[in-house]
């Protein structure tokens, strides 16, 4: 998407009361309360190096013998970060996202990334689809090697400790309403695994117990190899 498309879009957008899309320099950015939110890419550069990346957890968690390029679905994408390591580390991202602003601004940073020498080839395994992620993986035309799930962690009880992205990021889409639906829908797909991100101590997502788990000392990634359809 180009930026005058992205701009486009911006201005038409009905927004919650105090917040405001607008450009900070070349790149579209997220305002409210005194605070702004811009995703920039490059400030991942340093987790992206090839010596780093077998060492991510998310990485090690949806690794899949056997597959030259995995086929990844992020069903929950955000801002893409995430994504952004799969794709390093070689996978083919497909990112679905449903809120319209954060699927706005995620397009914008895919479209600086492109613009960057060392991120170009990462971006070009990067594909945003804006909708539903549940219609998505139900609408596949063949099984993906992995979907890859992050609802919101839950509402923490001390504001304080959430960061400034994610307190900008609740004044537009709540933590996940309907896990068995999401989850449903991630194994109905018919992938080799999937992949939840959760809190290190936070109950399982759906009920659903994992073949097995990687841990890291704030978060966990609960792998369910799940049967083909």
């Amino acid at each position: 998407m180009e930026k005058d498309e992205i701009a486009s879009r911006a201005s038409e957008l009905e927004l919650p009361r105090s917040v405001e899309l607008r450009f900070v320099g070349d790149a579209l950015g997220l305002c409210a309360d005194g605070m702004e939110l811009v995703e920039d890419f490059r400030e991942l550069l340093p987790r992206l190096r090839q010596d780093r990346l077998g060492r991510e957890l998310l990485v090690r968690a949806a690794r899949v013998k056997g597959a030259g390029e995995p086929v990844v679905i992020d069903a929950t994408a955000g801002l893409g970060e995430d994504s952004l390591l799969l794709a390093a580390a070689g996978f083919a991202v497909t990112l679905c996202e449903n809120d319209p602003v954060i699927a706005l601004l995620l397009a914008d940073a895919l479209r600086r990334a492109a613009n960057e020498p060392q991120l170009e080839g990462i971006v070009g395994r990067m594909r945003l689809v804006e909708g539903d992620s549940v219609d998505v993986l139900g609408s596949l035309g063949r099984a993906p090697d992995v979907v890859y799930l992050d609802p919101m962690f839950p509402a923490r009880t001390k504001s304080a400790a959430v960061k400034k992205k994610f307190q900008l990021l609740h004044y537009l889409e709540a933590p996940c309403a309907d896990p068995e639906r999401l989850m449903g829908a991630a194994i109905a797909a018919g992938p080799r695994k999937v992949v939840v991100k959760r809190p290190v101590k936070a109950p399982l997502l759906a009920g659903v117990k994992p073949s097995h788990s990687v841990a890291g000392k704030a978060v966990r990634f609960d792998v369910i190899v799940a049967p083909r359809p």
